[in-house]
């Protein structure tokens, strides 16, 4: 049985996320989707409420495991018996941060390779961050992001349309 990861922050999770998650679901036997904890970063969304809303946009996927985790990426990876970790790039610039990442993954463990899935065109430019800022100003989201996401942003900001 072949497992994966699909790590991130999911602040919050987007249809980009999504379109990466069940093309790499196909792919697998089994893809861990682990909604990562950095205590460096601020996070607009809980961990919990972070997860509720990637378990709510995934749940038709039988091959689909959420998790979180706080630490290092291979320290997961290691104890769950994990040696592929999915990332999606959408631009040249994500390449040189996810090429750093994937190196440093490697010196750190030899046994884990990661393997990168070009977003589909219509999310290249699509972001969480983005996302949020949208909705911070009342902009429409929907086309972005599933309804219960949206939900959940409208709940934050309290402000969409």
């Amino acid at each position: 049985m072949v497992r994966a990861i699909y790590p991130g922050s999911f602040d919050p999770i987007t249809y980009g996320h999504i379109d990466i998650a069940r093309r790499a679901a196909e792919l697998f036997d089994e893809l861990y989707v682990v909604v990562m904890e950095n205590k460096r970063k601020n996070y607009t969304f809980t961990i919990e409420e972070r997860v509720e809303m990637v378990k709510e946009c995934l749940k038709d996927i039988p091959n689909i495991r959420v998790d979180t985790f706080s630490g290092l990426l291979v320290e997961y990876t290691t104890k769950n018996n994990i040696n592929v970790v999915i990332r999606g790039l959408r631009a040249v610039t994500d390449f040189e941060y996810e090429l750093q990442m994937a190196l440093a993954n490697k010196e750190i463990c030899n046994g884990v390779e990661t393997v990168f899935l070009m977003t589909d065109k219509n999310y290249s430019f699509l972001s969480s961050s983005l996302v949020k800022e949208v909705a911070s100003f009342g902009g429409q989201v929907s086309q972005w992001v599933p309804e219960f996401v949206e939900r959940k942003l409208r709940e934050k900001f309290g402000n969409l349309k």
